[in-house]
Protein backbone atom coordinates (compact mmCIF):
# COMPACT_ATOMS: atom_id res chain seq x y z
CA UNK A 1 0.00 0.00 0.00
CA UNK A 2 0.96 3.44 -0.51
CA UNK A 3 1.34 4.93 2.88
CA UNK A 4 -0.12 7.87 4.07
CA UNK A 5 1.99 11.12 4.02
CA UNK A 6 2.19 11.85 8.35
CA UNK A 7 2.09 15.64 8.41
CA UNK A 8 4.88 17.45 10.53
CA UNK A 9 1.57 18.01 12.90
CA UNK A 10 -1.46 16.49 13.94
CA UNK A 11 -3.87 18.34 12.24
CA UNK A 12 -5.58 20.96 15.19
CA UNK A 13 -9.63 20.58 15.45
CA UNK A 14 -12.27 22.33 17.72
CA UNK A 15 -14.54 20.10 19.52
CA UNK A 16 -17.43 20.99 22.00
CA UNK A 17 -15.87 20.15 25.09
CA UNK A 18 -18.58 17.66 26.30
CA UNK A 19 -17.60 15.55 23.86
CA UNK A 20 -14.07 14.79 25.74
CA UNK A 21 -15.97 13.55 28.93
CA UNK A 22 -15.86 17.07 30.21
CA UNK A 23 -19.49 17.88 32.88
CA UNK A 24 -20.25 20.82 31.01
CA UNK A 25 -23.22 20.41 30.24
CA UNK A 26 -26.40 22.46 31.25
CA UNK A 27 -27.48 19.52 34.17
CA UNK A 28 -23.87 18.94 34.97
CA UNK A 29 -23.53 15.31 32.62
CA UNK A 30 -21.00 14.98 29.45
CA UNK A 31 -21.31 13.61 26.37
CA UNK A 32 -18.62 11.87 26.03
CA UNK A 33 -18.34 10.12 22.20
CA UNK A 34 -15.96 6.57 22.43
CA UNK A 35 -14.92 7.17 18.83
CA UNK A 36 -13.74 10.95 19.02
CA UNK A 37 -11.66 10.09 22.05
CA UNK A 38 -10.53 6.54 21.38
CA UNK A 39 -9.43 6.40 17.37
CA UNK A 40 -9.25 10.26 16.14
CA UNK A 41 -7.81 11.54 19.16
CA UNK A 42 -4.50 9.64 18.34
CA UNK A 43 -4.68 11.52 14.95
CA UNK A 44 -6.03 14.99 16.02
CA UNK A 45 -4.49 17.80 18.26
CA UNK A 46 -8.27 18.65 19.77
CA UNK A 47 -9.09 21.98 21.01
CA UNK A 48 -11.97 22.32 23.13
CA UNK A 49 -14.57 25.04 23.15
CA UNK A 50 -17.99 25.64 25.61
CA UNK A 51 -19.15 28.22 24.17
CA UNK A 52 -22.48 28.55 27.11
CA UNK A 53 -19.27 27.88 30.07
CA UNK A 54 -17.85 30.56 27.89
CA UNK A 55 -20.20 33.00 28.17
CA UNK A 56 -20.27 33.04 32.17
CA UNK A 57 -23.37 30.47 32.48
CA UNK A 58 -22.08 27.88 35.25
CA UNK A 59 -22.40 24.04 35.62
CA UNK A 60 -25.25 23.01 36.50
CA UNK A 61 -27.44 25.95 34.60
CA UNK A 62 -31.26 26.55 33.65
CA UNK A 63 -31.38 24.71 30.03
CA UNK A 64 -31.90 27.01 27.23
CA UNK A 65 -33.51 26.47 23.18
CA UNK A 66 -33.90 27.85 20.23
CA UNK A 67 -37.53 30.05 19.73
CA UNK A 68 -38.57 32.43 16.65
CA UNK A 69 -39.26 35.28 18.28
CA UNK A 70 -41.21 37.37 15.48
CA UNK A 71 -39.55 35.76 12.49
CA UNK A 72 -36.09 36.06 14.19
CA UNK A 73 -34.53 32.89 16.10
CA UNK A 74 -33.05 33.58 19.74
CA UNK A 75 -31.55 31.53 21.91
CA UNK A 76 -33.16 32.02 25.15
CA UNK A 77 -33.77 30.53 28.84
CA UNK A 78 -36.57 27.95 28.99
CA UNK A 79 -37.58 28.67 32.27
CA UNK A 80 -36.54 32.51 32.29
CA UNK A 81 -38.33 33.42 28.45
CA UNK A 82 -36.67 36.87 29.14
CA UNK A 83 -33.31 35.75 29.34
CA UNK A 84 -31.63 36.02 25.71
CA UNK A 85 -28.15 34.79 25.13
CA UNK A 86 -28.04 35.09 21.43
CA UNK A 87 -25.35 37.59 21.54
CA UNK A 88 -23.56 36.92 23.93
CA UNK A 89 -23.22 33.53 21.35
CA UNK A 90 -22.15 35.17 18.42
CA UNK A 91 -19.92 37.23 20.43
CA UNK A 92 -17.92 34.46 21.73
CA UNK A 93 -17.73 33.13 18.43
CA UNK A 94 -16.12 36.33 17.45
CA UNK A 95 -13.42 36.31 20.20
CA UNK A 96 -12.79 32.82 19.67
CA UNK A 97 -11.85 33.48 15.97
CA UNK A 98 -8.23 34.70 15.79
CA UNK A 99 -6.78 31.41 17.57
CA UNK A 100 -9.48 29.17 15.32
CA UNK A 101 -8.21 30.43 12.27
CA UNK A 102 -5.29 27.91 12.71
CA UNK A 103 -8.18 24.69 12.97
CA UNK A 104 -8.40 22.52 10.39
CA UNK A 105 -11.91 21.18 11.34
CA UNK A 106 -14.05 21.02 14.26
CA UNK A 107 -16.73 18.31 15.71
CA UNK A 108 -19.77 20.19 16.86
CA UNK A 109 -22.25 18.90 19.27
CA UNK A 110 -25.58 17.73 17.47
CA UNK A 111 -28.71 19.10 18.96
CA UNK A 112 -27.27 21.83 20.84
CA UNK A 113 -29.23 25.28 21.06
CA UNK A 114 -25.21 26.61 21.10
CA UNK A 115 -23.61 24.04 19.23
CA UNK A 116 -25.83 22.38 16.73
CA UNK A 117 -24.65 22.38 13.30
CA UNK A 118 -28.54 21.99 11.47
CA UNK A 119 -31.47 20.70 12.62
CA UNK A 120 -31.65 22.17 16.19
CA UNK A 121 -35.33 22.26 16.93
CA UNK A 122 -37.01 26.19 17.66
CA UNK A 123 -39.73 26.37 19.65
CA UNK A 124 -42.72 28.56 18.51
CA UNK A 125 -42.29 28.22 14.80
CA UNK A 126 -45.50 29.06 12.83
CA UNK A 127 -46.80 29.36 9.48
CA UNK A 128 -44.62 28.28 7.27
CA UNK A 129 -41.30 29.38 9.41
CA UNK A 130 -38.09 26.56 9.79
CA UNK A 131 -38.57 24.68 12.76
CA UNK A 132 -35.09 23.49 13.23
CA UNK A 133 -32.06 25.96 12.69
CA UNK A 134 -28.15 25.91 13.71
CA UNK A 135 -27.18 26.05 16.86
CA UNK A 136 -26.45 30.13 17.38
CA UNK A 137 -22.42 29.72 18.30
CA UNK A 138 -22.26 27.19 15.05
CA UNK A 139 -24.00 29.45 13.07
CA UNK A 140 -21.51 32.19 13.88
CA UNK A 141 -18.78 29.74 13.51
CA UNK A 142 -19.46 28.60 10.25
CA UNK A 143 -20.07 31.78 9.07
CA UNK A 144 -16.56 33.27 10.50
CA UNK A 145 -14.62 30.33 8.91
CA UNK A 146 -16.40 29.04 5.65
CA UNK A 147 -13.80 26.90 4.34
CA UNK A 148 -13.22 25.03 8.14
CA UNK A 149 -14.52 21.17 7.70
CA UNK A 150 -17.43 20.90 10.43
CA UNK A 151 -19.34 17.74 11.30
CA UNK A 152 -21.65 17.15 13.92
CA UNK A 153 -20.65 13.99 16.05
CA UNK A 154 -24.00 11.53 15.35
CA UNK A 155 -22.58 12.15 11.86
CA UNK A 156 -19.68 10.94 12.31
CA UNK A 157 -21.19 7.12 12.99
CA UNK A 158 -21.94 7.21 9.20
CA UNK A 159 -18.59 5.91 7.21
CA UNK A 160 -19.45 8.04 4.73
CA UNK A 161 -19.91 11.28 6.25
CA UNK A 162 -17.32 10.54 8.20
CA UNK A 163 -14.58 9.11 5.27
CA UNK A 164 -15.93 12.70 3.73
CA UNK A 165 -14.90 15.27 6.99
CA UNK A 166 -12.04 13.20 7.86
CA UNK A 167 -10.41 13.77 4.37
CA UNK A 168 -11.41 17.22 4.29
CA UNK A 169 -9.93 18.09 7.25
CA UNK A 170 -6.39 16.31 5.96
CA UNK A 171 -6.52 18.37 3.11
CA UNK A 172 -7.44 21.83 4.14
CA UNK A 173 -4.33 21.03 6.88
CA UNK A 174 -2.33 20.46 3.79
CA UNK A 175 -3.25 23.61 1.97
CA UNK A 176 -3.26 25.46 5.15
CA UNK A 177 0.27 24.72 5.33
CA UNK A 178 1.15 25.34 1.77
CA UNK A 179 0.08 29.16 2.18
CA UNK A 180 1.35 29.46 5.29
CA UNK A 181 4.79 29.00 3.22
CA UNK A 182 4.69 31.87 0.36
CA UNK A 183 3.97 29.34 -1.91
CA UNK A 184 5.55 29.68 -5.70
CA UNK A 185 3.65 28.54 -8.86
CA UNK A 186 5.55 25.44 -8.75
CA UNK A 187 4.30 24.55 -5.75
CA UNK A 188 0.26 25.60 -6.16
CA UNK A 189 1.47 22.42 -9.18
CA UNK A 190 2.40 20.51 -7.11
CA UNK A 191 -0.43 20.54 -4.60
CA UNK A 192 -2.91 20.36 -7.43
CA UNK A 193 -1.77 17.59 -9.12
CA UNK A 194 -1.64 15.38 -6.16
CA UNK A 195 -5.16 16.12 -5.35
CA UNK A 196 -6.09 15.32 -8.77
CA UNK A 197 -7.81 11.70 -8.29
CA UNK A 198 -8.71 12.93 -4.72
CA UNK A 199 -10.56 15.82 -6.29
CA UNK A 200 -12.24 13.69 -9.33
CA UNK A 201 -13.57 11.32 -6.53
CA UNK A 202 -15.57 13.93 -4.97
CA UNK A 203 -16.37 16.65 -8.03
CA UNK A 204 -15.68 15.92 -11.33
CA UNK A 205 -16.94 19.34 -12.77
CA UNK A 206 -15.52 21.02 -9.80
CA UNK A 207 -11.82 19.09 -10.49
CA UNK A 208 -12.17 20.40 -14.41
CA UNK A 209 -12.78 23.59 -12.88
CA UNK A 210 -9.78 23.90 -10.54
CA UNK A 211 -7.87 22.24 -13.30
CA UNK A 212 -8.09 25.28 -15.71
CA UNK A 213 -7.66 27.77 -12.78
CA UNK A 214 -4.25 26.31 -12.66
CA UNK A 215 -3.34 26.11 -16.03
CA UNK A 216 -4.50 29.81 -17.04
CA UNK A 217 -2.30 30.73 -13.82
CA UNK A 218 -0.52 33.81 -15.26
CA UNK A 219 2.16 35.87 -13.43
CA UNK A 220 2.72 36.31 -9.82
CA UNK A 221 0.19 34.89 -7.04
CA UNK A 222 -2.42 36.96 -5.68
CA UNK A 223 -4.01 36.58 -2.63
CA UNK A 224 -7.39 36.94 -4.19
CA UNK A 225 -6.45 33.73 -6.63
CA UNK A 226 -5.21 31.79 -3.76
CA UNK A 227 -9.29 32.94 -1.74
CA UNK A 228 -10.82 31.40 -5.34
CA UNK A 229 -8.49 28.46 -5.44
CA UNK A 230 -8.98 27.54 -1.83
CA UNK A 231 -13.24 28.18 -2.06
CA UNK A 232 -13.23 26.10 -5.19
CA UNK A 233 -11.21 23.24 -3.71
CA UNK A 234 -12.73 22.72 -0.27
CA UNK A 235 -16.26 23.10 -2.00
CA UNK A 236 -15.44 20.27 -4.24
CA UNK A 237 -13.98 18.00 -1.45
CA UNK A 238 -17.71 18.81 0.21
CA UNK A 239 -19.13 16.54 -1.63
CA UNK A 240 -19.47 13.06 -0.89
CA UNK A 241 -17.07 10.69 -2.71
CA UNK A 242 -20.00 8.27 -4.06
CA UNK A 243 -19.43 4.55 -5.15
CA UNK A 244 -20.08 5.77 -8.82
CA UNK A 245 -17.31 8.33 -8.53
CA UNK A 246 -14.71 6.16 -6.83
CA UNK A 247 -15.58 3.41 -9.84
CA UNK A 248 -14.84 6.23 -12.30
CA UNK A 249 -11.42 6.39 -10.70
CA UNK A 250 -10.42 3.20 -10.59
CA UNK A 251 -10.96 2.43 -13.98
CA UNK A 252 -9.28 5.73 -14.70
CA UNK A 253 -5.98 3.96 -12.89
CA UNK A 254 -6.90 0.73 -14.14
CA UNK A 255 -6.39 2.56 -17.92
CA UNK A 256 -2.75 3.28 -17.00
CA UNK A 257 -1.82 -0.64 -16.86
CA UNK A 258 -4.04 -1.81 -19.93
CA UNK A 259 -0.47 -2.08 -22.18
CA UNK A 260 1.69 -3.35 -19.37
CA UNK A 261 -0.86 -6.09 -17.76
CA UNK A 262 -1.49 -9.07 -19.76
CA UNK A 263 -4.84 -10.65 -20.76
CA UNK A 264 -5.51 -12.24 -16.75
CA UNK A 265 -4.66 -9.39 -14.78
CA UNK A 266 -6.64 -7.02 -16.93
CA UNK A 267 -9.97 -8.97 -16.86
CA UNK A 268 -9.02 -9.84 -12.61
CA UNK A 269 -8.79 -5.76 -12.62
CA UNK A 270 -11.74 -5.29 -14.25
CA UNK A 271 -13.54 -8.15 -12.01
CA UNK A 272 -12.96 -6.82 -8.91
CA UNK A 273 -13.72 -2.90 -10.11
CA UNK A 274 -16.67 -4.01 -11.24
CA UNK A 275 -17.42 -6.26 -7.66
CA UNK A 276 -16.77 -2.68 -5.84
CA UNK A 277 -19.41 -0.98 -8.24
CA UNK A 278 -21.81 -3.91 -7.24
CA UNK A 279 -21.47 -3.23 -3.56
CA UNK A 280 -20.04 -7.12 -3.21
CA UNK A 281 -16.23 -5.88 -2.12
CA UNK A 282 -14.86 -2.71 -0.15
CA UNK A 283 -13.21 -0.17 -2.20
CA UNK A 284 -9.74 -1.52 -0.64
CA UNK A 285 -10.25 -4.70 -2.13
CA UNK A 286 -9.29 -3.38 -5.85
CA UNK A 287 -7.14 -0.40 -4.22
CA UNK A 288 -4.56 -2.75 -2.57
CA UNK A 289 -4.61 -4.63 -6.25
CA UNK A 290 -4.21 -1.59 -7.85
CA UNK A 291 -1.27 -0.67 -5.84
CA UNK A 292 0.10 -4.34 -6.37
CA UNK A 293 0.70 -3.14 -9.96
CA UNK A 294 2.03 0.08 -9.31
CA UNK A 295 5.09 -1.30 -7.27
CA UNK A 296 5.88 -3.31 -9.73
CA UNK A 297 5.54 -1.09 -12.83
CA UNK A 298 5.72 2.50 -11.10
CA UNK A 299 3.95 5.54 -12.62
CA UNK A 300 5.63 8.77 -11.48
CA UNK A 301 2.23 10.47 -11.71
CA UNK A 302 0.51 7.52 -9.67
CA UNK A 303 2.88 7.33 -7.42
CA UNK A 304 1.68 10.85 -5.53
CA UNK A 305 -1.37 11.15 -6.31
CA UNK A 306 -3.35 11.32 -2.47
CA UNK A 307 -6.42 9.69 -3.94
CA UNK A 308 -4.48 6.46 -2.87
CA UNK A 309 -4.11 7.76 0.94
CA UNK A 310 -5.80 10.75 1.83
CA UNK A 311 -5.69 10.26 5.57
CA UNK A 312 -4.19 7.44 8.13
CA UNK A 313 -4.65 3.63 6.96
CA UNK A 314 -5.35 3.13 10.48
CA UNK A 315 -8.63 4.52 9.94
CA UNK A 316 -9.65 1.86 8.30
CA UNK A 317 -13.05 3.35 6.46
CA UNK A 318 -11.55 2.23 3.26
CA UNK A 319 -12.80 -1.71 4.79
CA UNK A 320 -15.88 -0.13 5.08
CA UNK A 321 -16.74 2.07 2.15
Amino acid sequence: MIPFETPAQKPVVGISTCLLGEPVRYDGAHKRDDYLTGVLSTHFDYRPYCPEVGIGLGVPRPPIQLINIDGAIRVRGVREPERDFTDALHQFADRQLPSQRTLSGYVLKSKSPSCGMERVKVHGAKGGLPQHSSGAYAARLLQNLPLLPVEEEGRLHDPVLRENFIVRVYAYARWQALRASHPSKADIIAFHTRHKLLLLAHNEAAYRRLGRMVAELKGPLSAHWLDAYANEFMAALKRKASRKRHTNVLQHIAGYFKRTLDAADRDELATLIDDYRLEKVPLIVPLTLLQHHLRKQPDAYLNQQLYFAPYPTELGLRNVL
